[in-house]
């Protein structure tokens, strides 16, 4: 049998990787949680993408099923569970496992927490417009906030999923922008002008999730940065992993079947 390439993360890294394996003598086999993240992938031959959240009884039957011989985790920095995960299914198919990391950022221009319960702890405690940029995924979290409908701007994905799930927990429609990233210094700044933000909630996304530019356009609006932060983890940049690929390719048998 031939030896895949398993590739979970619907992420600006995962979605460079299968474009540089695009049309490569290997079968590619990318994993995403939803439909949105599916249509952001490039198309090739030689590359299936499913859309598929996995346990990892799943991911174990997965790497089955696909003859999985090698298996990059590109999904985002703050999808632990999902890693912890990932990496327990490999080690238990003796699959070999990389993962893709982003530099974390250093620079202390902003309200540092650990967490988002941490950040709705601290704006419990202020006033003025916040404007979230954290994803849909813990929206519930900051309706613990007193008139949270009325102070939050959201800014999420493009996605039906995300739009369903604001509205349902009672997230203003006038206060909702749908909107697939990065932006630009520009575009941030003029969303937070508009808004009159007081305060940006923003996640260590790293130079490729358009870090910089919200810290920066922050500053600039007079708007307070709160940054979920998250710690260094062991891994390889997107380059590594290509020149690691280089590599094991010519190495795996090509069939493509």
């Amino acid at each position: 049998m031939s030896s895949s390439i398993w590739i979970a993360g619907g992420t600006t890294e995962g979605r460079h990787l299968v474009e540089y394996l695009a049309g490569k003598p290997v079968a590619v086999y990318v994993s995403v949680a939803t439909t949105y993240g599916a249509s952001l992938l490039p198309q090739a031959a030689n590359v299936t993408v499913l859309i598929h959240r996995m346990d990892v009884r799943d991911m174990t039957a997965f790497i089955a099923q696909y003859h999985i011989g090698l298996a990059i985790d590109a999904t985002h920095p703050y999808a632990s569970i999902v890693t912890a995960t990932m990496k327990q299914a490999c080690r238990a198919a003796s699959v070999e496992y990389i993962r893709v990391v982003r530099p974390v950022s250093h620079d202390r221009d902003y309200l540092a927490v650990a967490s988002m319960e941490e950040a709705v702890e601290f704006l419990g405690h202020t006033e003025g417009t916040i404007f979230l940029t954290t994803g849909s995924k813990d929206l519930a979290v900051y309706t613990a906030l007193p008139e949270y409908a009325g102070r939050i701007v959201l800014r999420i994905l493009s996605s039906r999923q995300s739009l369903d799930k604001a509205l349902s927990l009672g997230y203003a429609p006038a206060r909702i922008i749908c909107m697939q990233g990065p932006f630009s210094k520009e575009l941030n700044l003029a969303m937070f002008r508009q808004y009159h933000a007081a305060y940006v909630v923003m996640k260590d996304s790293g130079r490729v999730g358009g870090f910089q530019e919200k810290i920066e356009a922050a500053k600039e609006a007079g708007a307070q940065a709160i940054v979920i932060t998250r710690q260094a983890e062991p891994g390889e940049n997107c380059r590594e992993v290509c020149q690691f690929l280089d590599k094991w390719i010519p190495a795996s048998p090509d069939e493509l079947s």
